[in-house]
């Protein structure tokens, strides 16, 4: 995939493409299979398949104060756009001023101008332009004054849903991370800083790594046990997460994020954790008794054991 980040005015040196637009957040399937689409067309037409997306999260730029919970990271968006096998990749920086064009000057400008877009495929659920009020006709009839074909992608349906961002994010704040994962096509992963915690855990033989989330802006799964894969030191473990407030212990409100992994012990202070989520367990609940909370987290080792397979 060519990355291209120096856009210019009047970049006709580039070759036309075939292309869609958005920020795809996630690559989850239903972007996979719009980007299908794309390099399908693309190959009618023997031209480059493209994706233009930006950077930041264009709320954040209008709106810096919005809580973003995102499902990728950069890096994580550029690398799932990679595995598609698409050709170019358009990032465009998003502006006060880009969010003031309209609709038909962003395509003007950006699409034509810019990216060279001879055909333009768009998302079923996607609009563009200032306040985003002009919607698929409107592109169309835009298209045809600036050369542009304008084709509507197929939705991806998945168990009577339409595969989306917000599906996915809705999934994973009910803890229902299988379901996430079939709608990504792939575990979704957090990744942290291990730093210094009470040191519970190891006093009951459960010594946890407690976790610093390097990205904000990602978002943290519901509070529960989970099933987890844990990536260190280019080694993969078992593992069992909590998320929540330990409150068998009066861990007060603070919300923790905290991993036993399996078959595995030494000092990871300040090292990178990768964490990816197999499956929910169980709600955190409060124990009656730390006896009783040392017989389940046996209960839950039991599951992951049988559950992951490394």
């Amino acid at each position: 995939m060519r990355l291209i980040t120096d856009i210019i005015v009047d970049n006709q040196d580039l070759p036309s493409c075939v292309a869609t637009i958005g920020f795809f957040d996630g690559l989850h399937k239903g972007h996979k299979f719009l980007i299908d689409q794309v390099k399908s067309t693309a190959a009618e037409e023997n031209k480059i398949s493209a994706v233009i997306t930006f950077p930041v999260y264009p709320r954040k730029v209008l709106h810096p104060d919005f809580n973003l919970e995102l499902l990728s990271t950069l890096e994580e968006r550029m690398g799932h756009l990679q595995e598609t096998g698409i050709d170019e990749c358009f990032l465009i920086p998003f502006t006060f001023e880009l969010s003031q064009l309209s609709a038909y000057d962003f395509m003007c400008e950006i699409l034509k101008r810019q990216c060279n877009v001879s055909t333009l495929v768009i998302g079923y659920d996607h609009r563009f332009g200032h306040n985003r009020s002009e919607g698929f006709d409107d592109y169309v009839r835009f298209g045809e004054k600036l050369g542009i074909e304008v084709l509507q992608a197929k939705a991806l349906q998945l168990d009577d849903f339409a595969v989306s961002s917000s599906v996915c994010r809705s999934f994973l704040l009910s803890g229902e991370v299988e379901k996430a994962t079939e709608c990504l096509g792939y575990f979704y992963s957090l990744s942290g800083f291990v730093i210094n915690g009470y040191k519970v855990g190891r006093t009951i033989g459960f010594p946890t790594a407690n976790l610093r989330i390097i990205d904000k802006n990602k978002l943290i799964p519901a509070r529960g046990v989970y099933a987890v894969k844990v990536f260190l030191r280019g080694v993969v473990y078992k593992g069992m997460l909590n998320i929540g407030s330990r409150p068998t212990i009066d861990n007060g409100n603070e919300l923790s994020i905290e991993v036993n992994i399996l078959e595995f012990s030494g000092n990871i202070y300040q090292e990178i954790l990768r964490i990816e989520f197999i499956k929910f367990l169980r709600k955190e609940i409060k124990f009656p008794s730390v006896k009783c909370l040392i017989e389940q987290l046996n209960r839950d080792r039991t599951i992951v054991e049988k559950i992951i397979i490394l």
